[in-house]
């Protein structure tokens, strides 16, 4: 093993041993993917400058000393207007912030949400001063002078009120952008954000969410962002961040990554200058003959398809390295411009596709039939609501189809008890070990509803008009189609825990993507080929 692969197997290996990121410098921090925001920094002996010493606290004493230094540094930073001082303010506060507990870290933010967010009261006194001026040319006709005189006064009213309804917070991360690691250290301060709001969601905690997370998008806009062709070659750091942060498709060997980037594969990430190193998101392909239609194909064949004979680029893992970008759509930017300069760079490559998870199928199609079976169990046992009435005819489905109802029942005296269908599809779903995808003659009965069922959730259900399932919504915001669903495409327990198996291709047609996305963005119209709404036809005949 030559030594490139032995550091990004060890450091792996530490990675892995740990559950944790390896411990690194605030500017450089990196988050764990399970726990964002408990990262802990480390600092040593005593900085020099007259800085305070950040070592792991022992104590609450400890911890109360650290939360004032830190909230003082904040404070500071927020007011003071000192190039040089600023920066050594910064310093303190982004070391001192990594050595907090989560919880002395919640308290911070909700201090910086609540304490220097908006001063709402000075935003009223300009509104009613701003009322109060005359309209220009309301009245009797003017002098120039006094017309222009009117509109200054109305200029600086809107002025002012404009800096008025910029919370304080802003000046912290105006400054936190420009000082080095920063930009790092903000996305870390968002995930944490994130965090705390999933335990309290409060008014002024979501503001300062979409604050940040506005300021982001800003910064991170994809003039500002390199794209970048990562190879074998790249730095051993560079390589064991893809191997840490793939979410889709877990790199499994030394061996595993190096065919990732070999022939007939490509990975692309979008890097900052101000995180020199580290892929903010990274994309992985496959120069392919045909559009794959099961995982094995892109993962485990051998040898790939000869690069000038693919004339397909098919997409297959996306993943964001930093928590704290959720919501901040670097994924559009990088599919399009991963497009163009393959596009570009292979005339025979014609066809562009994803072979996609789909994460949120299973949940989905089991909360269904728990509820259909209880539903189909109460109406059997005659139960009423207050007014006498069924209350489960209203709400009764039956999800499947006669004869997939009555294949299900042939099968469950073998294989799983119910007392109807849906019952018995749900215990098979639900079975330990996913036995059900095991045996031949189960997959041959459950094939047709699952395929069916996967076709209504993703063109049908539907939140806020918009595609249920989040990697469907994703796709189709970015112009894509839904091209095929492809039966038991991923047969690793975590495929069988999302979707069954399933997965779909989703197809970017380069002359439809704009339009295809401003349907979908302006409707909610979800554009498919003709193969998706043949498996809802047959619900509808029945």
């Amino acid at each position: 093993m030559n030594r490139k692969g032995l550091a990004i197997l060890m450091r792996t290996r530490m990675r892995s041993a740990e559950g944790i990121k390896l411990p690194v410098p605030p500017n450089e921090a990196c988050q764990s993917e399970n726990k964002p925001s408990t990262q802990q920094f480390e600092q040593g002996e005593a900085m020099g400058d007259g800085m305070p010493s950040f070592q792991k606290p022992n104590s609450s004493i400890d911890q109360e000393r650290i939360v004032r230094l830190v909230q003082e540094a904040m404070h500071t930073a927020i007011l003071t207007n000192n190039k040089e001082s600023v920066d050594t303010t910064l310093n303190v506060f982004s070391q001192g912030y990594f050595s907090l507990s989560h919880d002395n870290r919640r308290k911070l933010l909700l201090i910086l949400a609540k304490e220097y967010d908006v001063d709402r009261t000075r935003v009223r006194e300009l509104m009613q001063q701003y009322l109060s001026l005359e309209l220009p040319g309301e009245k009797a006709k003017k002098s120039g002078l006094e017309e222009e005189g009117l509109l200054s006064t109305f200029y600086r009213t809107e002025r002012n009120l404009r800096h008025a309804l910029m919370p304080m917070y802003e000046v912290l991360f105006e400054q936190l952008n420009a000082y080095p690691g920063g930009l790092k250290f903000l996305s870390i301060l968002r995930a944490d954000i994130l965090s705390t709001l999933a335990e309290q969601n409060i008014s002024s905690l979501r503001a300062l969410d979409s604050y940040l997370k506005e300021k982001l998008i800003t910064w991170l806009s994809p003039a500002n962002l390199e794209l970048h062709c990562i190879t074998w070659d790249d730095s051993a750091s560079l390589l064991e961040k893809i191997v840490a942060y793939e979410a889709v498709h877990p790199i499994s060997s030394l061996l595993d990554l190096k065919r990732r980037l070999g022939v007939g594969r490509r990975c692309f990430g979008y890097l900052h200058p101000a995180i020199p190193g580290e892929p903010l998101i990274f994309i992985e392909v496959a120069l392919m003959k045909n559009v794959a239609q099961t995982i094995q194909e892109v993962l485990w064949d051998d040898p790939p398809t000869p690069e000038c004979e693919a004339t397909c680029a098919l997409f297959y893992s996306i993943s964001s390295t930093q928590p704290g970008l959720a919501g901040v759509n670097l994924g559009k930017f990088l599919i399009k411009r991963v497009i163009d300069l393959v596009k570009k760079e292979m005339a025979n490559i014609s066809t562009f596709a994803t072979l996609s998870p789909i994460p949120g199928y299973m949940q989905w199609l089991l909360s269904k039939l728990a509820s259909q079976s209880k539903l189909s169990e109460s109406e059997t046992e005659g139960v009423t609501n207050l007014s006498g009435e069924g209350l489960s005819c209203s709400f009764r489905e039956n999800i499947l189809l006669p004869e997939e109802e009555k294949a299900l029942l042939d099968s469950s005296m073998e294989f799983a008890s119910g007392k109807n269908g849906m019952e018995v599809m749900l215990n098979l779903l639900t079975s330990t070990n996913y036995e059900w995808a095991k045996s031949d003659k189960l997959l041959a009965v459950l094939q047709s509803p699952l395929m069916r069922l996967c076709a209504r959730y993703l063109l049908q259900e539907k939140k806020r008009g918009k595609a249920l399932d989040s990697v469907a919504n994703f796709h189709l915001q970015n112009g894509a189609m839904v091209g095929r669903l492809n039966w038991m495409a991923n047969r690793s327990e975590k495929g069988f825990s999302q979707s069954g198996g399933i997965m779909v291709n989703y197809i970017y047609r380069l002359d439809k993507i704009e339009e295809n996305a401003q349907s979908y963005l302006s409707t909610g119209h979800i554009n498919a080929s003709c193969d998706i709404p043949f498996y809802l036809e047959k619900s509808e005949e029945t």
